[in-house]
């Protein structure tokens, strides 16, 4: 990136901005729970709202709205007139309506804000030493079943936006060649296997994952009605010598390889590579961060290595494209197909070399 010209007083006033980062995204939090972007915006059509007529109609004090909607004029989310009438801003607007911002700030708030205080403690240690917030976990992986609900909801909230929007456009792929056994690495909700199954009458899918998310995805599954054609196996992928067995036709791993570290992808697809014969397909799904097509995104995704770092597992990362060709390589495998999958992911589908 080059370098860019800014004046010192410019930078000065970024720099504060960044000092009390935490202080203008608590004020927004704020305001959204508190109704008061909500008001404000219904109320755009009389050219805005008054603190005293926000006051009188949310039951918040004077005071209490005062400090906040002086802080947020500041950070230009809101804009006061001279008649004292407040209006939303577009930053403003995207804060309070954005889906991709909403799923972004509750995962913030609710699952990453306490624990990022550790992070220089897990950039240290090599551990994610603010999941102490959440629970007693070596991983976040572990506890995600036993994770608070209003927790879990914006954990599963954030992952689910970033990865249900491709599964149409997934599974044309995956079913080019009528897989009749699929292999789902990290099934998650099963959300996955639900989809295979609802897409093709055949196919039987076999989940691996950790106890408590395996349980969650099998009931989800024969709640669906699919639970003849779906079934799983617990599995560590932390353990010394993890193991899948031989027989799928296609192995699927979706947003899940960047749980981990370099040299644990490395092992995940060597396990992978020993369980697949010249015709099985091993689909990866990620976003990586020198695959976006706008700043945000990128910003996003590295934002997110941060939660893997202070939370998560304190080792992983949003990898580049070119890491995970390079991983693929060292398993024994290439890449045969390289798809771009809507705003944000990139597919690989792999075979033995």
């Amino acid at each position: 990136m080059p370098k860019k010209y800014i004046k010192a007083i410019d930078a000065l006033q970024e720099a504060q901005k960044i000092a009390f980062a935490p202080f203008v995204f608590q004020t927004t939090v704020s305001l959204k729970n508190l109704g008061v972007f909500d008001f404000i915006f219904k109320n755009v059509a009389k050219g805005g709202v008054t603190l005293q007529e926000i006051s009188k109609e949310l039951s918040i004090s004077e005071y209490g709205l005062g400090v906040l909607l002086e802080m947020a004029e500041s950070s230009e989310i809101v804009s006061m007139d001279e008649r004292g009438r407040y209006e939303l801003t577009k930053i403003g607007y995207f804060l309070n309506y954005n889906p991709m911002t909403k799923v972004n700030m509750n995962f913030t708030q609710d699952v990453c804000y306490q624990g990022l205080y550790h992070l220089e403690e897990a950039i240290r240690e090599g551990k994610p030493a603010g999941l102490k917030e959440l629970g007693n976990w070596k991983t976040i992986y572990e506890g995600l079943s036993q994770l608070k609900p209003e927790i879990q909801k914006s954990w599963f909230d954030f992952d689910h936006f970033y990865s249900d929007g491709i599964f149409e456009e997934a599974l044309k792929v995956v079913f080019r060649h009528q897989p009749k056994l699929l292999f789902d690495i990290g099934g998650n909700t099963g959300k996955f296997a639900v989809q295979c199954c609802a897409y093709n009458e055949e196919v039987n899918v076999h989940i691996f994952d950790l106890p408590g998310q395996l349980k969650v995805a099998l009931k989800n599954t024969a709640d669906q009605g699919f639970g003849n054609r779906v079934e799983g196996t617990e599995i560590d992928w932390l353990s010394e010598n993890p193991k899948i067995p031989a027989g799928a036709d296609t192995i699927w791993m979706s947003q899940f390889l960047d749980c981990f570290s370099k040299e644990e992808i490395l092992k995940i697809l060597r396990t992978a590579a020993n369980a697949m014969d010249s015709d099985t397909e091993l689909i990866l799904i990620e976003t990586y961060t020198d695959r976006q097509k706008f700043d945000n995104a990128k910003f996003t995704l590295e934002a997110t290595s941060l939660y893997f770092t202070a939370m998560a597992n304190g080792n992983s990362k949003m990898y580049k494209a070119t890491d995970l060709m390079e991983l693929v390589e060292q398993a024994g495998l290439e890449v045969r197909d390289d798809i771009s999958l809507g705003e944000f992911h990139t597919l690989f589908v792999c075979k033995k070399s």
